[in-house]
């Protein structure tokens, strides 16, 4: 299982919603960290510097993810990667994954994703992506709390994990302003819609 997968699992299992717009950048997200810890990428400057030809654990969307990065200078922005890749991601990983078992029809109880039908099944994936989340992998608390899993931690929580790694850091960063500006737009449109409706109303 990739990061992105335990991190759909994550989600899935969690009970607060989640917006597929969020995920995606997450999920985008999740899948640069895999690439940078399997050495396909590196970040420099906050650009996106591809490395050589690296064999994946994942051969399917993280592999997709590898074929996509931009390969000529000046390269890619983080955040441009983000936008881009994460376009639809999330719909793409729950096809994925349930046409390979990894979700079930829900049997009962309310979905972070609203009206979903499916949940994570009970496979090996599936528990090893739990097991990361039980033992507080800093890399899927950082993912899964941009998209409001669980709240940001306090910075006097001495416990909370943390990140080691500089490029992982910078991705998990951008992520958040990713869906920070999201949720603008997302305001914004409600702000303008509601001004609009008003107009049509009259004083």
């Amino acid at each position: 299982m990739s990061t992105a997968e335990d991190l759909f699992i994550t989600v899935m299992d969690g009970e607060r919603p989640v917006g597929r717009g969020d995920l995606s950048l997450a999920l985008a997200g999740a899948e640069l960290i895999d690439l940078i810890g399997a050495d396909a990428v590196t970040v420099r400057d906050g650009r996106l510097v591809p490395g050589g030809p690296t064999p994946l654990d994942d051969g399917g969307l993280t592999g997709e993810a590898a074929a996509a990065l931009t390969r000529q200078a000046p390269y890619e922005w983080i955040e441009d990667w983000l936008w881009r890749r994460g376009n639809g991601l999330s719909d793409a990983y729950q096809a994925a994954m349930e046409a390979s078992g990894e979700l079930r029809p829900r049997r009962s109880g309310r979905s972070p994703f609203g009206g979903s039908r499916l949940e994570p099944a009970d496979t090996p994936a599936s528990r090893r992506a739990r097991d990361r989340w039980s033992e507080r992998d800093p890399v899927l608390i950082a993912l899964a709390t941009v998209v409001g899993v669980e709240d940001e931690p306090d910075d006097r929580d001495e416990d909370a994990p943390g990140l080691d790694d500089e490029a992982v850091t910078t991705v998990v960063a951008a992520v958040h302003d990713a869906v920070m500006e999201l949720e603008a737009v997302r305001q914004r449109r409600t702000i303008e819609n509601a001004a609009f409706a008003n107009l049509w109303r009259g004083p």
